[in-house]
């Protein structure tokens, strides 16, 4: 990053020749701002798609040199998905008054949030600013009874997110539990809780997968009027077999065209946090030559940027999670019809139908397993399954991509069974 400003020009730095406030850049989001007050150090960021300012300082309180410190320590934070203004905010609490629960969760967020993926401590922290800081935030954690905690899990409840209230529950006691280990706490207060939140059903993804509903989905992808880069991925939503979080963060890097192979390291895949921070597997993604020119088409948009499917508002940042979930609603299918999420219960049911002309399967359970990245219950059997299934899931995933072109165009819906040249 190059530097702008010297310590001669802090020194004189001024206001407009009019008498109006003067930012006096440094570089990377670092500036002086002059105004009728005096001087003072800030630094634009942005996090979670938001724009946002953080204070360091003033000068000649703070020298150029402290606020380059400063600004750096603050750009590491971003790095490890910390808000920097967030975590001001917790150290400034934590030093005054470190007793109330929302001090002492906040201080819990920040110790252990770098070893989270960045969806689980926005979701967190979403959950905790919302629903439970605004009633108990400022309450001495030590005297919180579980009668105080009944109201903010109910209201949770009374808007239709039962699994939300659990979790938030689960939140609670974390906090509980941390306070307890740091001398602010003696009793886990969301423990006595376990019990009173309804039960809930666990309710699957909405998927279509009738052959001949599929093919009027993907007539209805090909046809889709919105962004350019939404249809891709709705394309390749339907191809990949990934979690959508997977697919939107993918990254050109991970492509090689050559091999026709696109290989995700596993900390960007759901798995253990122990395994993500190792990082030495990848989950490998045939290209089939379908997939491979939708890929290509949409490399002369966005090649040039780290994402293949970058947000709209924040290109340095992977589109929405809601993007395809939201296109889908725009084509006229409900939540409870089709989700981004269904694309892969789709291909597993419409792949474990496919037969060969003898009536036996297409493709091994353990190949379409492999390939929607779920583990193996048999280690063993697993460490196996990664070496030998590749060229099946190769053709696999060429086949699946045919099968979709051929429901696509209204063919007649037989060809589960394929002919013995493939």
């Amino acid at each position: 990053m190059k530097r702008k400003l010297t310590d001669t020009a802090a020194r004189n730095a001024k206001m407009t020749p009019d008498g109006k406030p003067k930012k006096h850049t440094d570089g990377g989001g670092l500036y002086l701002l002059v105004n009728a007050k005096g001087k003072y150090w800030r630094y634009d960021y942005q996090y979670m798609d938001k724009r946002k300012t953080l204070s360091l300082g003033t000068y000649p309180e703070l020298n150029l040199a402290a606020a380059r410190d400063k600004h750096n320590e603050a750009r590491e934070l971003l790095k490890r998905h910390i808000d920097p203004s967030q975590h001001k905010k917790v150290l400034k609490i934590t030093q005054s008054s470190g007793n109330s629960f929302e001090t002492v969760a906040r201080e819990w967020f920040a110790r252990f949030s770098p070893d989270w993926s960045e969806t689980h401590s926005e979701r967190i922290i979403s959950y905790l600013q919302r629903d439970v800081f605004p009633f108990i935030g400022e309450r001495i954690i030590g005297e919180i009874e579980p009668p105080e905690l009944v109201p903010i899990l109910n209201r949770i409840v009374d808007r239709g997110a039962k699994d939300a209230a659990k979790r938030v529950r689960q939140f609670i006691s974390q906090v509980f539990r941390y306070a307890i280990a740091t001398g602010r706490a003696t009793r886990n207060q969301a423990e006595d809780l376990k019990g009173m939140l309804p039960k809930t059903r666990k309710k699957n993804f909405a998927a279509i997968t009738d052959p001949i509903e599929a093919g009027a989905l993907m007539r209805g992808i090909n046809d889709y009027r919105g962004s350019f880069v939404t249809r891709c991925a709705l394309q390749l939503s339907a191809m990949f077999m990934l979690r959508p979080g997977e697919l939107r963060k993918a990254e050109w890097s991970e492509f090689d065209f050559e091999q026709k192979l696109w290989i995700i390291p596993i900390k960007r895949m759901k798995a253990a946090t122990d395994v993500k921070r190792e990082n030495k597997q990848v989950h490998i993604v045939p290209l089939s030559s379908q997939a491979i020119s939708i890929l290509q088409e949409l490399h002369q948009l966005t090649g040039r940027r780290g994402y293949v499917f970058p947000g709209i508002r924040t290109p340095t940042r992977p589109m929405s999670e809601n993007t395809v979930n939201v296109a889908l609603r725009r084509m006229g299918y409900t939540n409870d019809e089709m989700t981004a999420h269904g694309f892969r219960a789709m291909a597993s049911s419409l792949l474990n139908e496919m037969k060969r002309p003898d009536g036996s399967r297409r493709f091994s359970e353990d190949a379409i397993e492999r390939q929607l990245s779920h583990r193996h219950k048999d280690p063993i059997r697993g460490v196996y399954d990664r070496s030998s299934q590749l060229s099946e899931r190769i053709d696999m995933m060429q086949v699946w991509s045919d099968y979709l072109g051929t429901l696509r165009d209204g063919a007649q819906v037989l060809p589960f069974r394929v002919s013995k040249q493939q």
